[in-house]
């Protein structure tokens, strides 16, 4: 059985089926985009603790504020993407594996946790999503509480994973 935390329309993480040894079934969501079209099969040990590990950054405020403010957010995602110095690394976000290796994506705060983001591969199945920058804007507190409720189910429903 799936279950949902979040909302699609903004952020959300479903949890699904677990795969053994040690997979799940795990579908994100952000701005009604679902990221994990290419591989959703997340190695929970590995996925569970980085869901942990962006929470608690959030939760911190350890997130840059905005890069190039006056810029919309597809502005700011073009001028990241484009830069090519460690300048970039500070807003790289969600690096949760192979999950969503399948685009690009930096983060930053303002008054919400604001997450821009762009499918690259040709493969990618919605070919209008190629080329387009897409944003989502969450408070952060509730974008944290998304993460460890479904990092949470991942830990109770594997074995051997840490509670």
């Amino acid at each position: 059985m799936t279950r949902c935390f979040g909302d699609r329309a903004t952020f959300a993480v479903e949890v699904g089926e677990i795969q053994p040894p040690s997979l799940r079934a795990v579908d994100l969501w952000l701005a009604g985009k679902r990221l994990t079209t290419d591989d959703n099969s997340a190695y929970v040990p590995f996925f569970a603790s980085a869901l942990r590990s962006s929470a608690a950054q959030v939760r911190r405020r350890d997130i840059k504020p905005c890069p190039f403010p006056g810029h919309t957010p597809e502005e700011i995602y073009r001028l990241l993407h484009a830069d090519e110095a460690e300048f970039r690394e500070q807003f790289w976000f969600m690096q949760w594996g192979e999950t969503v290796d399948n685009l690009s994506r930096y983060a930053y705060l303002e008054d919400d946790l604001v997450i821009v983001f762009a499918f690259w591969r040709a493969s990618h199945p919605v070919p209008g999503h190629l080329g387009k920058v897409f944003t989502a804007r969450i408070p952060p507190d509730e974008f944290a509480s998304v993460v460890e409720e479904a990092a949470g189910l991942l830990d109770a429903g594997s074995v051997g994973s840490p509670r």
